[in-house]
């Protein structure tokens, strides 16, 4: 009885030690063997009703008044000691002080580590995690946080339900270099194969942060990798970061999910979930549809020089419409000197003078000349008579 009682012993000791240590050294991957289809097979919480991430429609999202803006907690004091960065085969992490924290939750959260998600396509070809109505970025950055309040660690924490907070922030493309996600790209050659880490200079996380901390999207959800546990308070915020097409092509492609010494290289890409089902949960907004669309920065961009341009258009406009009332008036006035000039005797007849007689000589002139013609004819004719002395001669 004793040897067959130490038998069993030995059995289920040998059992233990075989299934125990090959459930914690599942290699999961994002596709292929043990994929995200299969990870509720070896992972039961992944295939549970509040799962992450999610897609979040905006139109069917519920304004909370209450959701203040989350405060960061000595982000910027991030002190003389280095970061360390490190390629855990799925991601790049950064493990973080735990003097780093996050307010405006019921309760103290500690800062634990932050981790990036990304695309192989390049710019709109997806990378993000969570998508809004249905359109994702092309990464993500989430920084996590362990209620420290209630909990004594990390990983007591994760498996409780009110246990992390996580902040999204989706990351789209443009043309200008985000220099704080420098601190990062900057380091990703020397941590290229999994399982390697290096020491970064400490930077001021909040600067990886959007500008905007008071519009956000709140729900409850799960770790978005293996054992997905449900434990986490996820705030996704509205606003974007930017970095340039470069930095996202150099996200993409210098990271390996492989060892240095494996034989066959596999680059880190695609290492985003996709969106799972709500299940009747609600997702909170901090703001409401009245208080406007949140625009891109080429949105706004646009609108400006729209502005602008329209601006110019009806300084040019009225310009004309002035130069054209002045040419008119003149003209005008022109017209009217013009004519005041030619037709003022018609307007004040009673002071024209009569007009003088042409070739007309006075009556007496002409009179004297009668008698002068008269009398040289009589006196001519007087000449030409006869003397009578001359017509009696024989």
């Amino acid at each position: 009885m004793d040897s067959l009682g130490l038998f069993v012993l030995l059995m289920l000791l040998c059992l233990q030690w075989t299934v125990a240590p090959a459930a914690e050294e599942i290699t999961w991957t994002y596709t292929g063997l043990v994929g995200q289809s299969e990870w509720s097979e070896y992972f039961p919480d992944c295939g549970g009703t509040s799962q992450s991430p999610v897609d979040v429609v905006t139109t069917q999202t519920k304004y909370d008044p209450n959701l203040i803006p989350l405060t960061p907690l000595g982000y910027s004091q991030h002190g003389n000691n280095p970061f360390t960065l490190y390629n855990n085969g799925h991601t790049a992490v950064i493990n973080l002080p735990d003097w780093m924290g996050l307010g405006g939750l019921p309760w103290l959260f500690t800062a634990v580590q932050m981790h990036l998600h990304w695309g192989s396509g390049g710019p709109s070809h997806g990378g993000s995690e969570h998508t809004i109505s249905g359109l994702s970025a092309d990464a993500e950055l989430h920084v996590v946080h362990y209620n420290s309040e209630l909990y004594p660690n990390m990983s007591t924490a994760m498996t409780q339900r009110d246990g992390l907070a996580v902040l999204g922030i989706l990351i789209v493309t443009g043309e200008e270099t985000n220099a704080a996600f420098n601190n990062i790209l900057n380091y990703l050659s020397r941590v290229r194969f999994a399982y390697q880490k290096v020491s970064i200079p400490a930077f001021d996380i909040q600067t990886l942060l959007p500008k905007d901390l008071t519009r956000y999207y709140r729900y409850n959800g799960s770790l978005t990798t293996p054992p997905c546990y449900q434990s986490v308070i996820w705030t996704v915020y509205n606003e974007r970061v930017q970095i340039s097409k470069a930095q996202l092509r150099k996200l993409e492609t210098i990271l390996y999910s492989t060892k240095a010494e494996d034989p066959v290289r596999m680059l880190l890409q695609d290492n985003y979930r996709a969106t799972q089902q709500l299940n009747h949960r609600v997702i909170f907004a901090s703001f409401s549809a009245e208080s406007g669309k949140e625009l891109s920065s080429g949105e706004v961009t646009a609108i400006v020089i729209g502005v602008m341009c329209g601006c110019v258009g009806l300084a040019v406009i009225i310009r004309f419409i002035v130069k054209t009332i002045r040419f008119f008036t003149l003209l005008h006035r022109e017209t009217v000197v013009v004519n005041s000039s030619t037709s003022s005797w018609d307007v004040l007849p009673s002071n024209r003078p009569a007009p003088m007689p042409r070739n007309k000589e006075p009556e007496t002139a002409k009179e004297k000349k009668q008698d002068l013609a008269l009398s040289t004819t009589t006196e001519a004719e007087k000449k030409e008579e006869p003397s009578p002395s001359l017509q009696t001669e024989p």
